[in-house]
């Protein structure tokens, strides 16, 4: 079988490996010509698959820029991105052009399935009509649907195969067109009744998190005035073995999905005549949650923070990768600097940031020589313990020196 990624980003490139080790020929196309001449190399810019395992597969996976080679694939995978415009309201420009693309080398019998993370009914009023510009009929002479991706970037306990997959078909063959494709690489397919329900399947999962981590920010917030520790609070509720999931406090969400999802389905539920508030409300606490973290070093430094060197441990938006998107560091990195501040970083998985016209520090000297010590991303392999005991100042955004006692350190 011979299968066609559009986007070879953090979605597309584990699926096109997948495939591939799957025994698919695989067609991975990409508008990015840095990334294609890396890959084509070999070379992988995405964690969760290493080169090694690119490598291995050099004989079933091509990548390209031509739409024209996805004419002779059985199946396409759409995977672009889909971000926030200006305003916060969706940006699917990109889909709009990979739809355009592939438009032009569709044929009858072909299956096309969209993965980016979208509102309800994207793939029907939007994807659809733009495919049948090839004079095809959806769910007639080609197949359509809709498949989250569920991909959380840096775990291995839940992997492309181990995790299941959620697949929505324009018709009852689509669906089963959807859910025979990705048995191939996934262990268990839970076929749902249309593109609708696995659309917002996605956003369910992303904003039931988003909306428990707001809760638990604002919780640390009041905490932080009541004088009383949210990470003891938070141990003693998660020893109740029913009724409760823990969720920790942090300097903000990060990553494509989390930060961005609430302002999916606030958008499409204006069309209907309704306001999730209660959603909108989640999206903003976390939005400025690292806003917080800013007052707290500006509250709790000995010296005004303009003029003061702060080190930030930690830049990318979780800890053990080196993903950057919507990571709550660089809101605190811009902040800072408003307000004067000399920024440092380290981060072990982001060697440099350009934009920033930073680049990683090593921690011998760094740490006794800054004013502030912040823990906004708690990668592993990094000593907490010296960190509290060499800093002037440690502000721990992160939790992990709960248990850690000292004069100079102050948790979130």
């Amino acid at each position: 079988m011979k299968v066609g990624i559009v986007g070879l980003g953090y979605v597309g490139l584990p699926l096109a490996a997948a495939f591939a080790e799957a025994g698919c020929d695989v067609i991975g196309v990409d508008t990015d010509a840095r990334r294609l001449e890396r890959l084509r190399r070999s070379e992988s810019d995405i964690e969760d698959v290493p080169s090694d395992r690119l490598r291995a597969i050099v004989e079933r996976f091509t990548a390209t820029d031509s739409y024209r080679e996805l004419a002779a694939c059985e199946a396409v995978i759409i995977c672009v991105p889909t971000p926030l415009a200006n305003h916060r309201e969706p940006d699917l420009s990109y889909l709009v052009d990979a739809a355009t693309q592939l438009s032009r080398v569709l044929h009858e019998g072909r299956l096309v399935v969209l993965e980016s993370t979208t509102y309800p009914g994207t793939t029907r009023e939007r994807l659809l009509p733009i495919l049948e510009e090839s004079g095809l009929a959806a769910g007639r002479e080609f197949n359509l649907a809709y498949s989250p991706e569920r991909i959380d970037p840096g775990r291995t306990d839940h992997t492309v195969r181990t995790t299941p997959k959620v697949v929505g078909g324009l018709t009852d063959e689509c669906r089963r067109r959807a859910a025979e494709l990705y048995g191939l690489i996934c262990d268990e397919v839970v076929e749902v009744s249309s593109p609708e329900v696995a659309e917002l399947t996605k956003l369910l999962e992303n904003i039931f998190r988003s909306v428990n981590i707001a809760f638990i920010n604002e919780l640390a917030q009041l905490c932080d005035r009541m004088d009383i520790d949210v990470w003891e609070v938070v141990d003693a509720a998660a020893t109740k073995p029913f009724g409760f999931m823990r969720f920790d406090p942090g300097p903000g969400m990060g990553g494509h999905c989390l930060p961005i999802d609430p302002f999916y389905l606030a958008f499409k539920a204006r069309e209907h005549d309704f306001y999730t508030e209660f959603i909108e409300l989640a999206g903003k606490l976390n939005q400025a949650q690292p806003h917080f973290c800013v007052q707290k070093i500006e509250r709790d430094a000995s010296k005004p923070v303009r003029g003061s060197r702060v080190l930030l441990l930690g830049v990318a938006y979780k800890s053990g990768v080196g993903d950057l998107r919507e990571a709550p560091a660089l809101k605190i990195i811009r902040r800072l600097r408003e307000l004067g501040a000399d920024i440092a970083y380290h981060d072990p998985h982001v060697p440099a940031l350009p934009e920033y016209g930073l680049e990683s520090v090593d921690l011998d000297g760094e740490l006794a020589g800054a004013d502030a010590v912040c823990i906004v991303t708690a990668h592993p392999g990094i000593d907490y313990e010296r960190v509290v005991r060499e800093g002037k100042l440690v502000l721990d955004f992160r939790g992990v020196t709960r248990g850690t006692t000292a004069p100079n350190l102050v948790r979130l």
